[in-house]
């Protein structure tokens, strides 16, 4: 009896693993492999859709607490996202005179925790429609359904859609959005 309980708790030991591991597999971002068992940072410099924003963490000095434990969730504009700022914005931002506007902008698409699209949808439904997301930055996000799609409000009534869901980390999870989010 003892060896029929040893290996029934073995094997329900293994479905969890097996299942935990299946639901984080890795996926592929901007043309890369996205591995659940390297940090935001690791992973995001591969992505061929994220170099502008990788350039603007690194100018920001957030690289280091973005490789920290976290865990993060992070609404990652891709290079398109960033194209859509009127001209010139890209490159005033990431001059050394303007990283406190940049922080801010950066950390406004980060929020502590690891919010999965489901358990932002379980928000959104508690919320009767919307769900209120606290950044990083102080400042809020409006989540909602737009049919099928997950779509983000900022303070200045601008949207983004989620792109790409669910890419795990081991300090978080990133979802890839079609524009950048502005606070105040």
């Amino acid at each position: 009896m003892k060896a029929f309980i040893k290996t029934g708790i073995i094997a329900a030991i293994l479905c969890a693993f097996v299942t935990v591991s299946y639901a984080q597999k890795p996926k592929e971002v901007g043309g890369a492999m996205m591995y659940p068992n390297k940090n935001i940072i690791e992973n995001a410099v591969n992505s061929k859709d994220h170099t502008t924003l990788v350039a603007a963490v690194k100018a920001a000095g957030l690289v280091e607490t973005l490789q920290g434990a976290g865990p993060f969730t992070v609404f990652a504009p891709t290079n398109d996202a960033f194209g859509k700022l009127p001209a010139g914005t890209v490159e005033t931002l990431v001059k050394p005179e303007n990283k406190a506007t940049l922080t801010g902008i950066l950390t406004y698409h980060v929020v502590a925790g690891r919010l999965d699209a489901k358990e932002i949808g379980k928000l959104i439904k508690a919320g009767n429609g919307t769900a209120t997301l606290k950044t990083v930055a102080g400042g809020n996000l409006t989540a909602k359904m737009s049919g099928k799609n997950l779509v983000l409000t900022d303070a200045k009534g601008g949207t983004a859609t989620v792109a790409i869901s669910d890419v795990y980390q081991s300090n978080g999870v990133i979802h890839s959005i079609d524009t950048v989010l502005m606070p105040m």
